[in-house]
């Protein structure tokens, strides 16, 4: 029991650490070698008159401390390379590093120091990782036909004195190098090399054909570049129009509200409900015409007599019809009016 108190104690120290996210920052990074990286170190409001500090390492007890805000220039053998700055008023400190080398990868800690027996330092670790190699800002471009487009190849330290050239892909004939001042330039291409870590190459006068796939190389080391050529924007001369080739004006259409789409709405419930009840009449229309074609004998039961008197005739007619070629001129006497006879002469 007691074995587990005093490991309870000595736990409460980094509670704060874990459970608060004091501070925070990137958790890794990479940077070409022989090129700075700075890196942001955000914290809370309740941190900002604290000291902060950045070290090499992943435990505390063991961390190399390069730099604090109490003693930005310390006795360090790093002091040249690594600087420190804090801004309560964003609560963020930023800690810079030059002239990064391969050995400089690793872990490094963004640190609050908080003090006393009882409270842990509130930290943020990131694993920098300095490569060698090419990388470029953009790995696609475009620009107008008869325009120019510049590209920016960044390489690492031990490519300062190689040789860099800019090819078109699959054709190393193509291939454009960089003089013993480290520049080129002719009417399509300049080249420019400051020989700390950037190749400029700038394309001018742009034609459709230029349009492909570059490479950007220094020593052993390429990175591609596409490049898109797109023809440039079309002008159109504006002349004063006459009467006779005046256009009419077309103002543009309203756009479409909730209370216009109500309105609307509106109309075409009402269209679909006209619409129903035509269809519900033509049905009902069609479906008499269809009792009558195929039951001509038996009236429907809710019609009238004079109805009844009207099918009766017909049928009467039509029998005749059999027997009389032309019943054009035929003269029909109705004797009275409840009689369903009839008499054609």
């Amino acid at each position: 029991m007691l074995q587990l108190f005093i490991l309870a104690l000595s736990l409460l120290p980094w509670i704060p650490a874990f459970l608060c996210g004091g501070v925070t920052t990137t958790e890794e990074l990479a940077v070409l070698e022989g090129r700075s990286l700075t890196v942001p170190c955000h914290y809370e409001p309740q941190y900002a008159s604290y000291v902060k500090y950045w070290c090499r390492g992943k435990m505390r007890e063991f961390c190399t401390s390069l730099a604090r805000t109490d003693d930005p220039r310390s006795a360090n053998p790093a002091e040249d390379k690594v600087s420190i700055f804090d801004d309560p008023v964003q609560q963020v400190f930023t800690v810079t590093m030059e002239d990064l080398k391969e050995k400089d990868s690793g872990w490094y800690m963004c640190g609050i120091e908080i003090g006393g027996v009882w409270s842990a330092d509130v930290v943020s670790y990131t694993n920098i990782k300095v490569i060698h190699g090419l990388s470029v800002v953009s790995s696609r471009l475009s620009g107008e036909e008869g325009s120019s487009v510049t590209v920016e190849c960044f390489y690492s330290e031990r490519y300062r004195e190689s040789e860099k050239k800019w090819c078109r892909s699959g054709d190393w004939s193509s291939c454009l190098l960089t003089g013993s001042d480290g520049s080129h330039d002719d009417a399509s291409v300049a080249i420019s090399d400051d020989r700390i870590g950037t190749l400029t190459i700038t394309l001018k006068k742009l034609q459709m054909r230029d349009t492909g796939w570059y490479w950007c190389s220094a020593g052993q080391q390429q990175i591609a570049v596409y490049l898109q050529v797109t023809p440039p924007a079309s002008t159109t001369a504006i002349f004063p129009a006459t009467p006779s080739q005046s256009v009419a004006y077309l103002p543009p259409p309203k756009p479409i509200t909730k209370e216009s789409w109500n309105s609307h709405s509106h109309i075409l419930e009402s269209l679909l409900v006209c619409a129903s009840l035509m269809l519900l009449v033509g049905l009902a229309v069609f479906a008499r015409k269809m009792w009558k074609l195929h039951n001509p004998h038996h009236p429907l039961p809710e019609q009238d007599p004079g109805l009844t008197q009207m099918v009766g005739m017909k049928v009467r007619l039509s029998e005749y019809s059999q027997d009389v070629g032309d019943l054009q001129n035929t003269t029909v006497i109705f004797l009275n009016k409840n009689s369903q006879n009839a008499h054609m002469y």
